[in-house]
């Protein structure tokens, strides 16, 4: 991910230089794509864990989208709490069969 973006983001930046070097307008000033306090990272302990589950199942109660976390349809709180199956699969390790389409004959 982090070759994803740094890729993405230099190539933005060429281009937003290159206009800039034509018409003056960002003179002095940095550019910056990501914003800094948002980044990606491994979760390696349970509390982290529980810490990243509870932050994105508050998310739609503090957005005032739901009035709990249950409620929100696109959350996994339910799977999480209850054990129940949602619309979005949840841990779901369990092997997919491939499905091969046949050449015409």
């Amino acid at each position: 991910l982090q070759v994803v973006k740094q890729r993405f983001a230099q190539r933005i930046l060429r281009r937003r230089r290159q206009v800039a070097e034509q018409r003056s307008l960002f003179e002095g000033q940095a550019l910056h794509l990501w914003q800094a306090r948002f980044y990606d990272f491994n979760v390696w302990t349970e509390r982290k864990r529980v810490e990243k589950l509870r932050y994105m199942h508050r998310n739609p109660v503090k957005r005032g989208l739901v009035t709990s976390p249950e409620l929100w349809r696109w959350s996994s709180y339910r799977a999480s709490a209850y054990g129940e199956r949602g619309p979005v699969r949840v841990n779901a390790w369990e092997r997919l069969p491939m499905r091969i389409r046949l050449p015409a004959a």
